[in-house]
């Protein structure tokens, strides 16, 4: 069985790469999949946004990265994947994420969601938090793989 784990990964932090690696135990095959959603306003081009997931999952064989536009259970059904695969860190998260899980199996009833919980060290982490912490000047060491810490603490003395 193959899954889609979809999502802006702007940056690609600790959390999603416990997901990753632990979905690539699940599963013959993971796609992660990065949306293209200029609306964002991402830190990340979608080509370095892939390049850091490449580069976090390179000990992984079975996990690949793709970009995607439109909606995610079309990109599955692209792709020939029947799992979508979502993280999950606090109730919030649920309460949202099975809306989409409901929505997702309406347009498309072959699909189905899965969710993984974060690990616990993780929990608290999120993309925009990192962001945020970066923007203030705080250190993200421990939050993001490390090369992924390095291109946000360039990208940040640019933009200053």
């Amino acid at each position: 069985m193959q899954a889609l784990y979809p999502g802006s990964f702007d940056p690609l932090t600790l959390g999603h790469l416990d997901v990753i690696e632990r979905a690539a135990q699940l599963f013959e095959r993971v796609v992660v999949a990065v949306l293209r959603n200029p609306s964002k306003n991402p830190c990340f081009s979608v080509e370095q946004r892939l390049a850091q997931i490449g580069d976090a999952t390179a000990h992984l064989p079975n996990v690949q990265a793709e970009a995607f536009d439109g909606l995610t259970v079309e990109c599955a059904q692209g792709l020939g994947v029947g799992v979508i695969l979502r993280g999950l860190r606090a109730m919030s998260d649920f309460e949202y994420e099975l809306q989409i899980a409901h929505m997702n199996r309406r347009l498309s009833p072959g699909v189905e969601t899965v969710f993984l919980m974060a690990g616990e060290a993780y929990s608290f982490i999120s993309s925009n938090l990192v962001k945020e912490v970066v923007s203030l000047g705080g250190n993200v060491d421990g939050l993001v793989p490390p090369l992924v810490a390095e291109r946000l603490k360039r990208l940040m003395a640019v933009q200053k």
